[in-house]
């Protein structure tokens, strides 16, 4: 059996793969969600210092401290950049690093740098106002309501009612810092890119088609939201244990 180490993105927590932990388990296997720095019930810990090596280090520590090997490390959106960052310092703890429409960094990026330059500037203009300059309140300048129905897909009332009062601002730094490698010689982990095509983006569109054209990479194609793991939990539980070892 698989042990999964699920991480989520920004303003969400731990608590956004409560649909598919269950489901997993029910399979055998393993499944840790930490919640990173200033997030979810660790909201409380945001300050302007956290960023993402702390949130690396969160998913670090706790593969470490439970003494995880074989790990099947998975992100969705900006956890990309968090599971890119781990994998470069464990490596040899993990199996596969999944990025679940998420953000795949190069070396010296960070995920402001991986958007248009139109994003860049309603993000920048978000953490200056409303997030006074060390936080990303919202996604978007529409109401979350509007985000969570429409942007991210989320349709199901009680889903809705379920998420809404769980969002939380992130540390700006979650978005500004760069991946800086700190292994650059170590062995990469397997890696595979699971791309839901009914959520537009670009980049994601982009990073489906790289590791598409990779032979190091697996692509799959999941008919779902982009936070598949709400709307979508039991296909996407499917995906994720046909991507482990």
């Amino acid at each position: 059996m698989a042990t999964f180490v699920l991480v989520h993105p920004a303003w969400l927590g731990g608590w956004c793969w409560r649909k598919v932990s269950p489901i997993l388990r029910a399979g055998g296997h393993e499944v840790h969600t930490p919640t990173l720095t200033g997030l979810g019930e660790r909201a409380h810990l945001a300050t302007p210092e956290v960023g993402l090596d702390i949130h690396a280090t969160d998913v670090v520590s706790l593969i470490e401290l439970e003494d995880l090997d074989d790990v099947v490390l998975v992100g969705n959106s900006s956890g990309g950049m968090v599971i890119t960052a781990v994998a470069d310092r464990i490596p040899e703890r993990l199996t596969t690093v999944v990025y679940l429409d998420a953000f795949v960094p190069t070396p010296g990026a960070s995920l402001v740098d991986l958007l248009a330059p139109d994003r860049r500037a309603t993000f920048q203009a978000m953490i200056d106002g409303e997030g006074a300059g060390w936080l990303m309140p919202r996604f978007a300048p529409p109401p979350w309501e509007v985000i969570v129905r429409d942007l991210w897909q989320v349709t199901e009332p009680d889903d809705q009612a379920w998420m809404l009062p769980r969002l939380r601002p992130t540390p700006a730094r979650h978005f500004t810092d760069a991946f800086r490698p700190t292994r650059p010689d170590a062995e990469p982990s397997r890696r595979a890119y699971v791309r839901c095509p009914a959520f537009p983006h670009p980049g994601f569109d982009r990073f489906a088609e790289l590791a598409r054209s990779s032979p190091s990479w697996d692509l799959v194609e999941l008919a779902a939201s982009h936070l598949s793991y709400v709307t979508h939990p039991e296909a996407l539980s499917d995906v994720l244990v046909g991507l482990a070892p």
